[in-house]
């Protein structure tokens, strides 16, 4: 790779290293691959030169680089979203605990400094749609060489990122009684306990009370396997302090067997494993009726996902094992995402369907036959493939007809009656409709765009990042802007009060330092069909005119 300062006549293809402002004249962001009509507008401003990258054939742009890695990196319910600025994050498509081997992660950052992967904790415990992994590729490119290595190391791990499951299953309590015991510290341990199993995907069947003594505890163990509980859990009225006590001997007088008595967590120390068959049975620690993060969440977590929790597993607990007094660790049963991992942003899509085609003649276009279905179809089955929390239609012009275009389609509709003033009367009576939803951005759609994928619509949310300053990403081709755009939830309350024609331009326009531009590799952005001409064109395999 070639970087540093170079000639204007040697700039075409470029990637800029910096971002080129010209008063008066053109503007270029970093990262932008400069084309013929880019230098030829410098040139006309008076540029000289510009600070950027000439790559050859043994390097990788930075996307690429980043695309291939994080796809080698992704195993087993991780999914990769396409990069933007040579950075691709890793999400996990199920519950589950994050499979990661540490010292092959090392192997893979130390490659090259060009790839980095950055990673939550081993056996992290993980939401689905919970951001696992960041890779990011330092420089604008990386070696080919390099790539090829770091991708090896991936693929012999059958991806350095892997989710193991929680797996559904059946969890019986038995709580114990001494004379001094309340009623409603039990009441209260099972309503915890329910809450913990809930989101391991475990569900608490029954639960049984008894006097803390060998014999009953040990007949009350018998009563939850003999109802089919796959895990028993046992809660001393007082806590274990010994192999001998009363519950880990309950345990042998069902024929069990202990595994591990105690471990290396605060809190959580005094927790014991053990089995009755293939039945797990778990003595629980006291402070297991609180629902702060302790032991017995690590331990339960492992059951949940099968792995194993034998004396190996629980002795190698102890470095993080200090959970007392940690106020930044987030409660188990919070319902949010860990602090160490975010989500992917929950974006909406909304499909403009409510012009009246008027340039069309008597014919909607939206409804009109491209490739084997209707026009307004095509777009909202790209939507529908894409990483949208929802997707909104809102009609104007033929409201039915545009439903039964879309009939069968996980789409919600919003209705504009004022739809014939123009654009913006669709625009913000869509934007309304989505403002109550708990969404950070939405992804604006026109109705008549034929060439509209998924994967364009995800490479809009992979660039979206308002702490880093990028709330409005619009796609380009060659350097051209085109459509859909995303919009962040900062701009969507000015967007309801848009008139006329013109739609968010002027949003765009008066907030520069919010957009990314988002290069696409096919020019669908720019093609949209207003006019029978268009469509007959695009119909012959013919360029269609690019969409304003």
């Amino acid at each position: 790779m070639q970087f540093g300062h170079i000639p204007l006549s040697e700039a075409e293809g470029i990637v800029l290293a910096h971002s080129v402002r010209v008063a008066g004249g053109p503007s270029f962001k970093k990262g932008r691959v400069l084309s013929a009509e880019d230098v030829e507008a410098l040139r006309q401003a008076g540029v000289a030169e510009v600070i950027g990258a000439k790559l050859t054939d043994k390097d990788v742009g930075e996307d690429r680089a980043a695309d291939r890695l994080a796809a080698a990196v992704a195993g087993s319910g991780v999914s990769a979203r396409p990069a933007f600025t040579g950075r691709a994050n890793l999400f996990a498509d199920r519950a589950g605990l994050l499979g990661v081997s540490p010292e092959a992660v090392d192997r893979f950052n130390r490659v090259d400094e060009a790839i980095t992967l950055a990673t939550l904790d081993k056996l992290a415990s993980v939401e689905e749609g919970q951001m696992v992994g960041t890779l990011k590729i330092i420089p604008l490119s990386a070696a080919q060489s390099d790539v090829e290595r770091a991708e090896t190391i991936a693929r012999k791990n059958s991806g350095l990122l892997k989710i193991h499951p929680y797996r559904p299953r059946t969890v019986g309590l038995v709580q114990t009684r001494l004379p001094a015991t309340k009623e409603s510290v039990l009441d209260k341990t099972v309503e915890v306990t329910t809450s913990r199993l809930a989101q391991l995907s475990l569900s608490l069947t029954g639960e049984r009370r008894t006097a803390h003594e060998t014999a009953a505890v040990a007949d009350a163990i018998r009563i939850q396997m003999s109802g089919g509980a796959d895990v028993v859990l046992l809660f001393g009225a007082s806590a274990i302090v010994d192999r001998r006590d009363v519950l880990p001997a309950a345990i042998e007088a069902c024929g069990g067997e202990i595994e591990h008595f105690g471990m290396p967590v605060d809190p959580g120390n005094l927790i014991l494993t053990g089995h009755i068959g293939d039945v797990p049975v778990i003595g629980m620690p006291g402070c297991a009726r609180s629902p702060k993060l302790n032991g017995f969440d690590w331990v339960l977590a492992r059951l949940a996902a099968d792995l194993p929790i034998g004396r190996a597993e629980i002795t190698g607990m102890g470095v993080g094992g200090l959970l007392k007094e940690i106020e930044t660790r987030p409660s188990p049963r919070s319902g949010k995402a860990a602090a160490t991992g975010r989500s992917r942003p929950k974006i909406a899509g909304l499909i403009l369907a409510g012009g009246s085609s008027k340039r069309m003649g008597e014919a909607n276009k939206l409804t009109l036959d491209i490739g084997g279905k209707p026009l307004v179809r095509r777009i909202a089955e790209a939507c529908g493939d894409a990483a949208l929390s929802r997707v909104m239609v809102a009609t104007g012009h033929q409201p039915e007809a545009v439903r039964s275009a879309l009939s069968g389609l996980d789409v919600g509709y919003v209705h504009a009656p004022d739809h014939e003033e123009g654009l913006a009367a669709t625009l913000r009576t869509g934007i309304a409709a989505l403002l109550s939803d708990d969404i950070e951005g939405v992804v604006v759609c026109l109705g008549d765009m034929p060439d509209i994928t998924g994967q364009t619509i995800d490479r809009l949310i992979a660039a979206f990042d308002p702490l880093e300053g990028r709330s409005i990403c619009i796609p380009t081709h060659h350097g051209k802007r085109g459509n859909p755009v995303l919009i962040g939830r900062a701009y969507l309350q000015a967007l309801t009060r848009l008139t006329g024609d013109s739609g968010a331009r002027h949003i765009i326009a008066a907030n520069p330092d919010a957009v990314a531009e988002v290069e696409m590799p096919e020019p669908g952005i720019l093609i949209d069909l207003d006019t029978q001409e268009a469509v007959t064109a695009y119909q012959k395999g013919d360029s269609a005119k690019p969409c304003g």
